[in-house]
């Protein structure tokens, strides 16, 4: 399929046909097997360029199959031979218990067990946008459907083809990858070269072929036309397509896609899954990332580490058995504490095959019920015993937890967890150091502020828990809201993540800003960013709600300084990035887990999903998934945009050099001498040095450090800048003086005579050209920079490459003259003409020492503005 696709190229069409008529005519006047050597050797070079671009693309082909299916790897939480487990969605089967939370997608159709709050968002299937409550007389789930809120258990009735919309998931991102702006803007280029590709062609046939016919004329030969003459003008005629074929860098779409597929795949075993090429080169102009702070700088793995109940404060360390056992807590609260831990839990404790207890449930869940365990082992128990009647799930605007209990007495109690700031506005009383409860003053609330906010300077993560006595009546409107007690506030550790503040640092000093945006306490955002090293004034903090009721006139004064948002609502996140791409063009970048993060995600230039935390609503929006939800992930794949994006630009000067040249001196010998030192076959294989080997050794180079000490590149910045074309021009000025001395003087120079010295001097002429393309080649690792060498022996791929080519141009002039118009050279002449390619190496460095005006791009300071000049800079 890809050999068929390869040889639908309009240029390769017409050198075929040109290449059979070939044969044709050179078998009628010069006999077999010499009349089929041209054309032959025309259908040979084909047949090699459309076997390397095939392999090419099938090879990549197999790399986006390898993306797609890790694409598709979801993981449901089953219950199954009466345990709970993780499987793949691929391995459901009817009859398997499934749970599902907020964010989840709805992995099979089934029915609904049980469950609370549960709302279904079907618009993904019917196109209405209105949610759809779930409940025992409504209980059909639909695969492919998203839970906006609630939780539920479901059976699974239907999997994979059998279910109702069974083929979502398999058309989900199908229909292939729109083109990248690198692949358009690339696409512009080609066009542009083709069409100055085309006017020399054309330009070359009409010169060879007027200079043929006057030739014709001034012999008076002009009415005596033989097969020769037939074969001559369709020499002319393949020597102009083929010049088309030199000049339209169809190898630049292929250097983009091999570059991206590339580095796709290294990212994928980095940790970073790329759905959609375009972000893999976008992430290298990023300006600014956008982070949370749970999970992404932070380790996610969370412990309780203090606590204050009862008035007092206790340190617990990392769930330390023996500060456990050091808690006073008064015997009344004992109970109630408990409860409000083992109740109001969206975690479970669940059996493993050995009969050890783990918890599954989100980290912060995870953390308290660890520590109730700690204190109590009786969880089922307490399961047992209690009636849970209505649950209201944590989410991100709620931001708290409730729950309804039936006491075993006949009684109700609401419990309720979440942000302090939520939580003590819903409190009246308060659990005394006597455990007793008494009426909460604005004394105690300073009190408790204070250990919430000393918590908070510790980077530890706030949570308070209440309760409140409902009465025997209950109430199916909902949970209260109003009333409660409170019994205690958590202080949760959730330690820096090892490597995140060199990572910042590496952003910091790539151009990039680095801002924090947590649904956190603004104390413990602080206290974790300053760890980080992204906070380095108390002022550039901000909580979301005081930013969104900024005027669009403060807002443009305020962006640029802030570096965390705390207490940030998803609107909060998707209002800040909104106006940090329109109000200062940033290139945003942005991290996101919860469902409702899917606007920011989308309205962004990169959504990064995170893959352990992330719910798939998140993912579904998200350009990258970073699978090991770690900022330092996100950081190479920035690294890794800058190298595509930089690759680009060697693989395009070194095509650009090749085009000039080869264009040129065809061009300028045709209408000098009335031949063409190049062939079509020679032509033909200088082209596939140039398209794909080319693009092949320096498309794939790996990102070095030095990448990430240079700006980002600007939206609508030049895609060829002005050290390209330095470069181009030096050494197309070399190259062409060197082979127009050696076309026009370079028999009487190298001293060659008899009837093959053409032939010899042609040789050397094409042989001259591909060792400068070779010594170009690695002229082009490095566009600014001098020492080219650097890191040239630890890329295989690039001395492959080199090896190789060096290897066929020895077989192509030695062994195939026959085809190629070639004869075998003398030692002396292979010297020189090494020696000719060399020199267009040292000539590259030299002109890189040239300096070329650029625009200066000014390094941040961390407050976002642009340095400002310094005082020898500004005079």
């Amino acid at each position: 399929m890809f050999v068929w696709d390869a040889l639908q190229d309009l240029t390769l069409i017409i050198l075929m046909i040109c290449a059979v008529v070939s044969i044709g005519v050179g078998l009628a006047t010069e006999g077999w097997p010499k009349g089929m050597y041209d054309g032959a050797g025309i259908l040979l070079s084909i047949i090699l360029v459309v076997l390397v671009t095939a392999i090419s693309d099938y090879r990549q082909s197999l790399q986006f199959r390898d993306l797609d299916r890790e694409k598709k790897k979801i993981s449901v939480q089953v219950t199954r031979d009466g345990r709970r487990q993780q499987v793949s969605i691929y391995d459901l089967v009817v009859g398997d218990v499934v749970h599902l939370g907020i964010g989840d997608q709805v992995p099979a159709d089934g029915l609904f067990i049980s469950g609370y709050s549960m709302q279904i968002d079907e618009s993904s299937l019917s196109g209405e946008t209105d949610l759809v409550d779930i409940y025992e007389q409504k209980p059909f789930l639909l695969s492919g459907t998203k839970v906006r809120d609630g939780s539920a258990k479901m059976l699974v009735t239907a999997v994979g083809m059998r279910t109702e919309w069974g083929k979502l998931m398999e058309t989900l991102n199908e229909g292939g990858e729109d083109e990248t702006p690198l692949q358009v803007k690339l696409n512009g280029v080609a066009t542009i070269i083709g069409k100055i590709g085309l006017t020399f062609a054309v330009l070359t046939f009409l010169v060879l072929t007027v200079r043929f016919l006057i030739e014709k004329a001034l012999h008076n030969e002009f009415t005596k036309w033989s097969s020769t003459d037939a074969l001559t003008l369709l020499d002319y005629f393949a020597i102009a397509v083929t010049i088309i074929v030199v000049a339209v860098p169809e190898g630049l779409p292929l250097a983009v896609t091999l570059s991206l597929a590339f580095a796709m795949k290294q990212l994928m075993d980095e940790r970073a899954l790329v759905r959609h090429l375009s972000a893999c080169e976008t992430m290298g102009s990023a300006s600014c990332i956008c982070t949370d702070k749970t999970g992404t700088l932070t380790t996610n793995h969370m412990v309780v580490n203090k606590i204050w109940i009862c008035e007092k404060i206790s340190n617990i360390g990392d769930n330390e058995n023996k500060n456990i056992d050091e808690l006073e807590i008064h015997e009344s609260v004992f109970s109630i504490f408990l409860r409000s831990i083992f109740l109001n839990s969206s975690a479970e404790v669940v059996k493993d095959e050995n009969g050890k207890n783990s918890i599954l449930g989100t980290p912060t869940e995870t953390a308290l019920l660890e520590f109730g365990l700690l204190l109590s082992a009786d969880h089922d128990a307490y399961r047992r015993r209690f009636k849970i009647l209505k649950v209201e799930p944590f989410n991100s605007d709620r931001k708290k937890m409730s729950v309804l209990v039936a006491l075993p007495e006949g009684r109700i109690q609401a419990f309720c967890k979440g942000a302090p700031e939520i939580v003590l506005r819903m409190c009246e009383k308060v659990v005394d150091s006597s455990g007793e409860v008494v009426l909460l003053s604005e004394e105690r609330v300073r009190d408790i502020t204070e250990a919430i906010n000393g918590f908070a300077s510790d980077a530890l993560r706030t949570l308070c828990v209440a309760v409140k006595d409902v009465g025997e009546t209950f109430n199916e409107n909902g949970i209260p809201d109003s009333g409660y007690t409170l019994i205690a506030v958590f202080g949760i550790k959730d330690p820096v993540r090892p490597g995140v503040k060199e990572a910042v640092q590496t952003c910091l000093a790539a151009g990039i800003t680095v801002r924090m945006v947590t649904g956190d306490n603004i104390n413990t955002a602080k206290a974790i960013a300053k760890e980080c090293g992204i906070l380095t004034a108390e002022e550039n903090a901000i909580e979301g709600p005081e930013f969104s009721s900024k005027s669009p006139d403060e807002m443009k004064d305020i962006i640029p300084n802030i570096q965390v948002m705390a207490r940030s609502k998803p609107s909060d996140k998707l209002n800040f990035v909104t106006n940090l791409r329109n109000m200062f063009g940033e290139v945003v970048a942005v991290t996101g887990d919860g469902t409702n993060d899917a606007p920011a995600l989308r309205q962004s230039d990169i959504g990064l999903a995170m893959g352990i935390a992330g719910t798939e609503v998140a993912k579904e929006n998200a350009d990258v998934i970073v699978m090991d939800d770690n900022f330092a992930t996100i950081v190479n794949v920035a690294k890794w945009g800058r190298a595509v994006y930089i690759n680009i630009q060697k693989f395009v000067q070194f095509q650009l050099t090749v085009n000039v040249v080869a264009l040129i001196i065809n061009f300028v010998s045709a209408c000098i001498s009335g031949s063409a030192p190049l062939t079509a076959v020679q032509l033909l294989w200088v082209n596939m040095i140039m398209d794909t080997l080319g693009a092949l050794a320096l498309a794939t180079e790996p990102p070095n450090d030095a990448l990430m000490k240079r700006p980002p590149v600007p939206r609508g910045a030049s895609f060829i800048t002005k050290p390209m074309w330095r470069n181009i021009i030096g050494q197309s000025i070399y190259q062409l003086i060197v082979l127009g001395v050696l076309n026009f003087d370079g028999k009487q120079l190298l001293r060659l005579t008899g009837s093959d010295a053409t032939t010899v001097l042609n040789t050397v002429i094409f042989n001259s050209f591909v060792f400068c393309q070779v010594f170009n080649e690695i002229n082009s690792r490095e566009i600014e920079k001098i020492n080219i060498l650097r890191g040239m022996f630890s890329s295989w791929v690039f001395l492959g490459v080199m090896a190789s080519t060096v290897a066929f141009q020895v077989v192509i002039v030695e062994f195939l003259g026959t085809f190629a118009s070639t004869v075998p050279l003398s030692w002396q002449l292979w010297l020189l003409c090494i020696l000719i390619g060399s020199v267009s190496l040292i000539v590259g460095v030299i002109v890189k020492c040239i300096p070329v005006e650029r625009a200066a791009v000014k390094p941040k300071h961390h407050d976002g503005y642009d340095a400002l000049p310094s005082g020898p800079e500004l005079a």
